[in-house]
């Protein structure tokens, strides 16, 4: 399996059948496990081998074949689900926690992200931001050494592209662990694992189960990190992944290949169509030469990604009748659906944040994040010339 391409892995690797030989992966929906004997049941606490379990918050068998085919895919040597991107995103840096440590963090990341980054600073962590796109200041942070580095691949929700092998040289030089939240380029575009990243980490819940049905999250890494690190914390904190969104997420990556690539090819040519027009103050796609990263994205990935981000001229109002006017994409502050969706950052997923820090990030009034779905692209291009033809 090991020369297969992703593709490939994404559809077969890590399968374990039962007696019964079924094709599609079984759904295994139990707490836990019996033992032939009390000798058994000793022996299971202490060593547990490749299709052995315990209980269902240290691993099961469903979860097991999604870890698996996932670490396959990006390369890694081991992975482990949790139940959701955020539990992914808190259980790796609580795990890797240690007193004083230094953490250095790119700034646009997600707001549920900065929360957790201050809560380890209550505790003594330093915590170091900079603009993730600038060379000077990861340089000029990292001088210093550090123990920790953590970045989104491509920010939310303002698509700031950021050169993964560059940071993780850095990092590396100053002793730190770099963990990379891959969620928006998704394996398919860009393998950050292959570009240097140490940890990488998925919110399950976009694009790979695809249909917003579920969620969950998976972290993937060396299994010296996985299993001497990762998991003592997560199996004793109960941020398992269940059984059932573990299948469903497996039944989305046999078609994650083929969405990705339709979407990306979409958000493509809406970007094409929307360039210079005259109801927005900003188009920012990364597969377009006019977005600032462009060089990196080209580099770095594989399509130009799945999401745009529309800045409306006219600011909040503006951004408003936007939305309220578009007939094919739904309101929602998911992303990585079959469905396209539109969010208003400012007042919704980010509202939270100072003002000054929006300003700081480029969230502004009139930024609406869009996420491209599966849907006929010349029926969106249509859709959203209409939307704005009413401003």
């Amino acid at each position: 399996m090991g020369e297969w391409k992703a593709k490939t892995k994404a559809v077969h690797d890590g399968v374990r059948r039962s007696q019964y030989n079924e094709v599609s992966e079984a759904i295994f929906l139990t707490q836990g496990f019996v033992y032939d004997s009390a000798e058994q049941a000793e022996a299971r606490f202490i060593e547990t081998g490749p299709d052995e379990f315990i209980y269902a918050r240290y691993g099961n068998p469903t979860v097991r074949m999604f870890e698996e085919r996932l670490a396959s895919i990006e390369g890694t040597g081991d992975g482990f689900a949790v139940a959701s991107g955020m539990a992914a995103v808190n259980v790796t840096l609580m795990a890797a926690a240690q007193p004083g440590m230094r953490i250095v963090a790119a700034r646009a990341l997600f707001g549920s992200c900065l929360y957790i980054l201050e809560w380890l600073a209550k505790f003594g962590a330093e915590v170091v931001y900079v603009d993730g796109t600038s060379e000077a200041e990861w340089r000029a942070a990292l001088t210093g050494g550090a123990d920790l580095v953590f970045l989104e691949t491509i920010s939310n929700p303002t698509l700031e592209v950021i050169d993964i092998a560059l940071v993780a040289g850095l990092a590396h030089a100053a002793g730190a662990l770099l963990v990379v939240d891959n969620t928006f380029s998704t394996p398919v575009g860009a393998s950050a694992a292959a570009r240097g990243a140490d940890v990488v980490i998925y919110s399950t819940t976009k694009h790979i189960d695809g249909g917003g049905r579920g969620l969950g999250g998976v972290v993937l890494g060396s299994e010296d990190f996985i299993r001497g690190t990762f998991e003592p914390y997560a199996k004793h904190t109960g941020a398992a992944l269940s059984p059932f969104n573990a299948w469903m997420h497996l039944k989305g990556l046999d078609t994650l290949d083929l969405r990705v690539r339709a979407m990306a090819e979409s958000a493509a040519q809406i970007a094409d169509a929307l360039a210079g027009h005259a109801a927005l103050g900003r188009m920012i796609y990364p597969g377009r030469p006019d977005h600032p990263q462009h060089a990196v994205a080209a580099r770095q990935m594989d399509h130009g990604g799945t999401m745009l981000a529309l800045d409306l001229a006219g600011g909040k109002d503006a951004a408003f009748r936007f939305l309220n006017a578009l007939q094919i994409p739904v309101i929602s502050n998911n992303l990585g659906d079959a469905k396209s969706i539109v969010t208003h950052p400012a007042t919704t997923t980010h509202q939270r944040l100072p003002d000054e820090q929006k300003q700081l990030l480029g969230i502004t009034p009139g930024l609406v994040r869009f996420s491209v779905g599966l849907e006929d692209a010349g029926d969106l291009v249509a859709d959203i010339r209409a939307a704005l033809a009413g401003l």
